[in-house]
């Protein structure tokens, strides 16, 4: 467990080893809930950034399709899938 100083503008500032273990960037979201009488902050996508990613994709030409069927895309998906870096992911 790690303790961190409240600033003066009510700032806290993430350890950098749970920052980089939720792989956390400038910009990104967190949901701030009080349970129980704890502080709980939780990581959050939002829907314009992950827009924002999708333009992002299409600009830098890492799309597939068209397709004929859903059947050829799910099979476009699973092969990418399979071929893809292992990569840990976050909670919605």
């Amino acid at each position: 467990m790690s303790a961190v100083k409240l600033g003066s503008s009510r700032q806290v500032v993430i350890p950098k080893k749970i920052h980089d273990e939720l792989g956390l960037k400038p910009g990104d979201y967190l949901e701030v809930e009080l349970l129980d009488g704890k502080l709980v902050f939780t990581p959050k996508v939002l829907i314009d950034k992950r827009l924002e990613e999708a333009m992002e994709d299409l600009r830098q030409g890492r799309v597939r399709g068209p397709f004929a069927s859903v059947d050829a895309m799910l099979g476009s998906l699973h092969s990418a899938a399979a071929t893809a870096p292992s990569r840990r992911h976050r909670k919605a």
